[in-house]
């Protein structure tokens, strides 16, 4: 989807993000920006329908507007020379890691990126990822698109053939976790994005709450990127489930009762 949001445009850094919200009751949910116009003051988000309010994003047609989109927020992506870089997206998370990739190549690495997805239907940005990366390896589960496998069959090969400097992993849980553990013997610096936690952006619910090197931080102003060395992946993997039960009723065109008592003092 393509926004119009001059502001988000001229400003953002690679790593950060957007909140937006479709209408007045509308949630409010976190999407990466995965590219941007300063000069038609335009930004490009991914996002997958999984929900509510991803299918109602869906049915927004060209010239339909939408209630509010804040941003650019959280930490862009700590950028230097670091020498040979990985960059590791899985499915949604390959949209934000095309500015990343972009930005790693300028600063004079050597940009290696894997991207993973279930089958090549999924796939998504190969073919600008194939022009910010140094060397572009595409895999799929089913073995529909590139490489058969997992993102991290390719990532142990390339870290057997050369020394890897620097890692950055964004995707599923499970996934992040395996890089993470994988880069940790060989002391590979190593960030995670957890931007899939985020509920409200702005640290007032206290919602993406992450425990990192022992300590309480909150993906909306102390992220969205961590080090994957050091976070808490056991508390981290039960949080995207916490609310699926309420998704699901949401889904079902659930009305909630708040907003009859709203209506019915107006």
């Amino acid at each position: 989807m393509i926004v119009e949001a001059p502001y988000v445009a001229e400003h953002r850094l690679a790593g950060q993000f957007v909140i937006l919200k479709i209408d007045e009751r509308g949630e409010r949910i976190p999407l990466p920006v995965a590219d941007a116009d300063p000069m038609s003051g335009t930004i490009t988000l991914f996002y997958q329908v999984t929900g509510t309010t991803t299918m109602k994003l869906s049915a927004l047609q060209e010239g339909d507007m939408l209630k509010e989109i804040a941003g650019p927020l959280g930490n862009p992506t700590e950028i230097k020379k670091f020498g040979t870089t990985v960059c590791i997206g899985g499915g949604i998370g390959i949209a934000p890691l095309y500015p990343i990739s972009q930005a790693l190549k300028k600063k004079g690495n050597r940009v290696i990126t894997i991207i993973g997805v279930r089958d090549e239907s999924l796939l998504i940005l190969e073919d600008k990822l194939a022009t910010s990366s140094d060397e572009l390896i595409v895999c799929t589960e089913d073995g529909s698109r590139g490489q058969s496998g997992l993102v991290t069959d390719v990532l142990l090969e390339i870290i057997r053939r050369e020394k890897v400097k620097y890692a950055i992993a964004i995707g599923p849980v499970p996934m992040m976790k395996a890089v993470s553990e994988m880069t940790r013997p060989m002391n590979i610096h190593t960030l995670i994005n957890l931007n899939a936690i985020l509920v409200d952006g702005t640290n007032i619910c206290a919602g993406c709450r992450v425990t990192v090197n022992n300590q309480t931080k909150f993906t909306c102003i102390d992220g969205p990127e961590f080090d994957g060395h050091k976070v808490d992946f056991d508390s981290l993997t039960s949080r995207p489930r916490t609310h699926s039960p309420e998704e699901k009723e949401s889904g079902q065109n659930h009305q909630c009762r708040l907003f009859e008592a709203i209506d019915h003092d107006e």
